[in-house]
């Protein structure tokens, strides 16, 4: 089975673990968004709002749902975030150059997320979990940068927390739609985006601001 008929067999498997258990579901909720972390291409919007179209059903609850979310998203950071403790950037961006095509990230997307958390802080740790296609990968240069453990542990998660329970609460409003989730996502994905870039601008601006003053002040 190869990565693209996985992503699609998730749902049902997800289904299948609901079927059998209650706790069981909230396990394979937790594994998949653990995955998604650790395998971009598997997308949160299929697996959280399905968890939501569940409590929907009444065949999970709400809180669990968004725990075990909660908790796949942060230790599937982890990984990420050690492996950019451990390993320099320059030998990742080799290794990505051969084998990222099988996890879905190449070299230039690591080197422009490095840039970025060199550019705009540690509070990236935070907003980059609300921008698909940075949510993972933020966790590397904040371990590339050696940022310690516990206010990436509490940056992440509650960037994550936020994630998980916009995507929960969609899948329950949606029911039996949940399905066209991405349709419906589109427009507040590019709001997450909006407010992000501008925080990035206000930030930029205050840098020049603070840099000219001390110029002035010379």
């Amino acid at each position: 089975m190869d990565l693209a008929e996985f992503i699609s067999s998730l749902p049902v498997l997800i289904g299948k673990a609901v079927e059998t258990n209650q706790w069981i579901g909230y396990g394979a909720i937790l594994l998949a968004m653990f995955l998604e972390n650790l395998i971009p291409p598997i997308p949160s919007e299929l697996i959280m709002p399905l968890g939501g179209f569940y409590v929907y059903q009444g065949q999970l609850d709400f809180f669990p749902v968004v725990l075990a979310g909660l908790i796949g998203t942060v230790m599937g950071a982890l990984p990420w975030y050690g492996i950019g403790r451990l390993v320099n950037e320059e030998r990742l961006e080799q290794w990505l150059e051969k084998n990222g095509r099988w996890i879905g990230i190449n070299p230039q997307e690591l080197s422009r997320s490095r840039k970025w958390f060199n550019r705009y802080g540690v509070s990236l740790v935070f907003w980059g979990r609300l921008v698909p296609g940075i949510r993972t990968l933020i966790s590397v240069p904040a371990g590339v940068e050696l940022m310690p453990i516990t206010p990436f542990l509490i940056w992440t998660t509650g960037g994550s927390l936020i994630w998980t329970l916009f995507l929960t609460i969609t899948g329950f409003y949606l029911g039996n739609n949940y399905r066209n989730i991405e349709q419906w996502i589109s427009p507040f994905s590019s709001i997450f985006k909006t407010i992000l870039i501008l925080i990035i601008s206000i930030a930029f601006i205050n840098l020049i601001y603070k840099t000219l003053r001390k110029l002035i002040i010379k």
